[in-house]
């Protein structure tokens, strides 16, 4: 009987995947003004997340996001969000209801 043999590959090595470029944060964010005011919502309420309760890493986030008219420094419009689920999640809703052109 004869030996099957198997035929050589007709696809080359797969490319390589492309990354997103590095997120950069806006130099807003970088103000001693963000910073302090973020530290102080954080005295107040607590170092958790406003939507889950988790005590992981906490970042002040804006409920209505500059992009869409939100008050930039106004403690009503900063929500305290975990960075692992919160907020990724938060912020994933903003952009595909901007993209849909219904700012949250």
């Amino acid at each position: 009987m004869a030996k099957l043999r198997s035929l050589p590959p007709r696809l080359g090595a797969a490319a390589p995947k492309l990354r997103a470029a590095p997120k950069r944060a806006e130099p807003f964010y970088q103000s001693r003004e963000w910073r302090a005011l973020v530290a102080q919502i954080k005295r107040e309420r607590g170092n958790w997340c406003e939507r889950c309760g988790s005590g992981g890493r906490i970042v002040g986030d804006h409920r209505r996001e500059l992009k869409d008219g939100g008050a930039p420094l106004d403690p009503a419009n900063v929500e305290l969000l975990c960075l692992k689920r919160c907020h990724p999640r938060k912020t994933a809703e903003a952009r595909r209801l901007r993209a849909l052109g219904r700012a949250p």
